[in-house]
C-alpha cells in the first residue's frame, strides 16, 4: 500500500481539457479537421455504438498515458453508457496491459471525473467479486502453448500470466468479456504491440465481436493512436479475418 499512495502522490494533475476555441487559437486547421472530421463524422459512423467508441478512446488514452484528454473522455464514456463500474474495471485491466503508472494516471483523472458525479467505492467493483466460469479446456491449451515457448525464459512471467491474468482479471464480472477483449486489443494497436494483436483479436472475435466492429475500431483508433500505429496493425487485422472466413 506504501508503494502505491507514494507513486499516486508523485502524479502531475491532468490539466483541464482544451476547447475546440481553445484548438482554433493555435491551430485552425486543427480545429476545423477536430470538429468535421472527429466530432461531426468519425463519432456517429453506424458500425460501431457510440458506447464502444468510448471504450477504444479510453483505451487508447491510458496505453499511450494521454492524461490531459482523460477527464473529458472519461466523462464522454459515462454520458455515452460505459458505467462507472466499466470505466473502474478498464482501468483496472490495462494496469496489467499498459503498466501500473498509466493506470496510477488513469486514477487520477478518474477520480475527479467519479468525484463531480458522486460515485463513490461503493458503486464499483472491488478485488472479492465472484469471477466467471474459466473455459478450462482452452486454458490448458494456452497455458501448454506458452509453456512450451518461454517457460524456460521467464517463468515468473508465465506464473503470473496464468494465475493473475487469464484464471483471474479476465474472469472478472464487472467488464464483458467482448467489452475487455475490445479495450486490449485498442490499447495493444494504441501502443504499437502488434505482435500481441493475433491472439488477442481473436479472443474478442470469440468474445462475439464482429468484423465489422473490429474494422471501425481501427477507423477510431487512427484518430486517437495516429495513421502509422494503426497501419503497422493492419496486416495483422486482415490476416485474422482472412483465416478467420475460411
Amino acid at each position: 500500500m506504501k508503494t502505491i499512495t507514494a507513486t499516486v502522490a508523485t502524479l502531475s494533475p491532468p490539466t483541464t481539457a482544451l476547447t475546440l476555441e481553445d484548438v482554433r487559437a493555435v491551430s485552425p486547421a486543427l480545429g476545423q479537421y477536430t470538429q468535421r472530421l472527429v466530432t461531426d463524422e468519425v463519432w456517429k459512423r453506424a458500425d460501431l455504438s457510440p458506447r464502444d467508441r468510448s471504450i477504444v478512446t479510453v483505451a487508447a488514452l491510458i496505453a499511450r498515458n494521454q492524461a490531459a484528454e482523460m477527464p473529458s473522455q472519461f466523462s464522454s464514456a459515462l454520458d455515452n453508457g460505459v458505467r462507472a463500474s466499466e470505466l473502474s474495471e478498464i482501468i483496472t485491466h490495462l494496469a496489467f496491459y499498459s503498466g501500473w503508472p498509466n493506470a496510477m494516471s488513469a486514477i487520477v483523472a478518474a477520480k475527479d471525473v467519479f468525484s463531480e458525479r458522486r460515485i463513490g467505492a461503493d458503486q464499483l467493483p472491488n478485488e472479492a467479486e465472484e469471477r466467471l466460469p474459466l473455459d478450462a479446456e482452452a486454458e490448458a491449451q494456452r497455458v501448454a502453448r506458452v509453456g512450451e515457448q518461454f517457460g524456460k525464459v521467464a517463468p515468473g512471467v508465465l506464473k503470473y500470466t496464468t494465475e493473475a491474468l487469464f484464471n483471474d482479471l479476465w474472469l472478472r464480472p464487472a467488464l464483458a468479456p467482448r467489452d475487455r477483449s475490445l479495450a486490449t486489443v485498442s490499447a495493444l494497436v494504441a501502443s504499437g504491440q502488434v505482435a500481441q494483436i493475433t491472439y488477442h483479436l481473436n479472443r474478442a472475435m470469440d468474445n462475439g465481436l464482429s468484423q465489422a466492429q473490429a474494422s471501425e475500431a481501427m477507423t477510431q483508433l487512427a484518430f486517437y493512436a495516429g495513421w502509422p500505429n494503426v497501419f503497422s496493425a493492419l496486416p495483422v487485422v486482415k490476416d485474422v479475418f482472412e483465416k478467420r472466413t475460411k
